[in-house]
């Protein structure tokens, strides 16, 4: 009897931790304002955008850090992606730092 008890209390605190994982958030806005949104979050960062790409669904951001005002250089390319989810018909940000992201996230709104 106490094994079930135990078990069921297992189960049962961990369902919420199986909830999380439910993969990236989506947002519901227009693939422009997405796409005008993160350029200006990163240049605000200090970021350079390089170019924005299409590939099927996706709008690829290439982007680079900027030399801050120290002449030292510019850092090397990163990419983000900007997938718009056809059958939700909602965006999706991939390869996205968290920094950038929640930025991102607190403008869309």
């Amino acid at each position: 009897m106490k094994r079930l008890a135990f078990v069921a209390l297992a189960l049962l605190a961990a369902s919420p931790l199986a909830a999380q994982g439910r993969g990236p958030k989506r947002y519901v806005v227009s693939e422009d304002r997405a796409v005008s949104v993160t350029r200006e979050v990163l240049v605000h960062q200090g970021f350079e955008v390089v170019k924005i790409e299409t590939s099927g669904n996706d709008q690829v951001v290439w982007y680079r850090r900027g030399n801050m005002g120290r002449g030292k250089g510019k850092g090397p390319p990163a990419r983000m992606v900007i997938r718009r989810d056809p059958v939700q018909n909602k965006i999706v940000f991939l390869e996205t730092p968290s920094t950038i992201l929640a930025d991102i996230e607190i403008r869309l709104k």
